[in-house]
């Protein structure tokens, strides 16, 4: 399967010298592999050129059943593992940022502390990015913003709630909770990526309109702004984890909250250790709102 994986990483990394250095392989031996991997299905695969290679059409065509092809026989890698007692296997994980920084990391301490010999694998990307991935079959499954996809099969883990993050010198820091309306015409750092995210949500439901001067996806870029007293902004808890800024928060006075669960097209059909990964995951998790989805047996 390491002629799958080299087609893959190669059309990731656009270029045969950055997959190799991946898969530890020479430079010469990713670029055989796909030359034999398109002898033998009859297509050109990738394009050669000074700038890099890229799938061409028919390549691109092949790439969900290289991928689907990978897939399995990693399940069936993982599967045999398992009926022989060894606790080995990959889980594939998609997250975005405030996960992954401030959460994660624990729990891979914690599980790895019974399963020592699970690998892990990361992608970071936005809610929209992480269900086009599960989707797809490139994460086995991934942390998001609940509801999802109704055909996902999801386990509720956290509720977090969206503050306002203030200069120290703020005036609004003389409040105990910020009304909606305070936040009108205040200059301000939006969290956003792509599509609308929660803190859209937030001022289109509270019909806030501040003086937007900055919007970016990176919420350490927005805290040392607003550190620096350039603006405030809304973040999540989460993010605020181990804050090294000096900033002060407060609640709304009418709170905003994100549920946060862990999403997967089929818990029959995922892989051993990915079941125990997210069995971990659910067994931690103490307090399941009713409404949560369905979570593995």
């Amino acid at each position: 399967m390491s002629i799958l994986q080299a087609f893959l990483t190669t059309v990731e990394c656009g270029s045969f010298t950055k997959a190799a250095a991946i898969l530890d392989y020479a430079q010469s031996s990713v670029s055989k592999m796909i030359a034999d991997l398109e002898s033998e299905w009859g297509v050109i695969l990738m394009e050669r050129s000074r700038a890099g290679v890229q799938p061409t059409s028919d390549g691109l065509a092949m790439l969900p059943y290289a991928r689907a092809l990978l897939n399995s026989y990693r399940k069936a890698q993982e599967q045999a593992a398992a009926l022989s007692g060894a606790q080995t296997g990959l889980v594939r994980i998609g997250t975005f940022s405030s996960v992954a920084e401030h959460w994660i990391l624990s729990i891979i301490k914690r599980f790895q502390q019974d399963y020592p010999g699970i690998r892990y694998e990361f992608l970071l990307g936005d809610y929209a990015e992480i269900e086009q991935w599960i989707f797809e079959g490139r994460v086995d499954c991934g942390f998001l913003r609940l509801p999802t996809k109704p055909h996902y099969t999801t386990i509720w883990l956290e509720k977090d709630e969206y503050v306002v993050v203030l200069p120290a010198n703020n005036p609004l820091t003389a409040k105990k909770t910020i009304a909606p309306q305070d936040l009108n015409g205040q200059p301000f750092m939006l969290l956003e990526h792509g599509g609308k995210t929660e803190v859209s949500e937030i001022l289109e439901r509270y019909r806030i309109q501040p003086d937007i001067r900055f919007t970016t996806w990176d919420d350490y870029a927005i805290l040392s702004m607003v550190e620096s007293g350039l603006g405030i902004s809304i973040l999540p808890r989460l993010i605020l984890r181990r804050n090294p800024y000096r900033v002060e928060t407060r609640s709304l006075s009418e709170p905003f909250y994100r549920e946060i669960g862990l999403a997967m097209k089929d818990v029959c059909t995922v892989s051993a250790c990915v079941r125990k990964f997210a069995d971990y995951l659910h067994y931690r998790t103490s307090d399941v709102p009713p409404s949560a989805d369905t979570k593995p047996e």
